[in-house]
């Protein structure tokens, strides 16, 4: 065979695996029927109390919720690197930070902050919010998201995939987005992302090549719900479960002191809503609506093990 002839040979070769990633749904890469409805419950926001932390651990050893992210900024961060390392097995993702939400609980940067000046207000936290004032620097963003990864690195955590608190990687441009995927690439990550955001943020799907991992849809719940409707929410979104993988967007907490205390200037994620999370998934009731609409459980480790195939 000529060397002409080869080249084409492997050119197609290349194209056929292509479009046999494309061609396949997630669920079928997975190994399983693409009518198969599979679920990922993953916990957000450990690290940030002890009581968020302490409510994720109880409900991971009951076997509901079964995946989580970790905020390496956040001060409770290393009462779950702890934890992390003594099991290895646990499905942990990082959930990595650049804003500081809270009005009277703050962290700032993991990187030194004369590296990240665009990343912090006046008092050297990170910025309480973005509004169309503050000019991000991806290049600066960069920095910080390599050292919040090389942190958790070091103190023992080894991610099953990366996040991004309040979605700001997600939804806040391309040039945020990108320099969040190429962290993931050079990691060998995958990166929570849903088929259900290109519409809105059509940059997401043009990012994307054809090995990266990409869920079919997400739940979360929003503050529109009221208490007495939480579980109503919750039972309606998993009976009209669509096939595919699904990841459920949840916030798990303890109602204590602390918790109350750091997230008092506002009901929205706080003490009480994670309380509601907390209770639903760690109840009778979702453990029998998985078992009749016949939902499986999956984590982010098995997904990380398709992408690398």
């Amino acid at each position: 065979m000529t060397s002409a002839l080869k080249s084409h040979a492997l050119l197609l070769a290349l194209l056929l695996s292509t479009m046999t990633v494309y061609a396949q749904t997630l669920a079928e890469r997975l190994g399983y029927p693409s009518d198969t409805k599979l679920l990922i419950v993953h916990a957000d926001d450990l690290g940030e109390t002890h009581a968020v932390n302490a409510a994720t651990i109880k409900a991971l050893e009951k076997g509901t919720i079964n995946s989580a992210s970790l905020m390496v900024a956040c001060p409770w961060f290393p009462e779950m690197a702890d934890y992390a390392k003594s099991h290895v097995d646990a499905d942990f993702g990082l959930h990595l930070t650049l804003t500081s939400e809270r009005v009277y609980y703050r962290w700032g940067p993991v990187a030194s902050k004369d590296k990240v000046p665009s990343l912090v207000d006046h008092n050297g936290y990170f910025h309480h919010d973005w509004d169309h004032n503050e000019l991000i620097n991806p290049k600066e963003a960069e920095i910080e998201l390599r050292a919040q990864i090389e942190r958790a690195l070091a103190m023992g955590v080894r991610p099953t995939h990366l996040d991004s608190h309040q979605y700001r990687l997600i939804m806040y441009g391309k040039e945020l987005f990108e320099v969040m995927l190429r962290i993931a690439h050079d990691y060998k990550l995958p990166v929570f992302v849903t088929r259900d955001w290109f519409a809105q943020y059509p940059y997401l799907e043009q990012s994307l090549g054809p090995n990266d991992i990409v869920l079919d849809h997400t739940v979360t719940i929003e503050p529109e719900v009221t208490p007495e409707k939480w579980s109503e929410f919750y039972m309606t979104a998993l009976k009209n479960l669509k096939p595919g993988v699904t990841e459920f967007v949840i916030h798990p907490g303890f109602d204590d002191e602390e918790l109350r205390a750091a997230t008092k200037e506002r009901a929205t994620w706080g003490a009480a809503w994670r309380q509601r999370d907390y209770d639903f998934f760690t109840s009778d009731q979702f453990r029998e609506i998985l078992a009749q609409q016949k939902i499986k459980l999956i984590t982010w480790r098995e997904l990380a093990a398709a992408g690398n195939k």
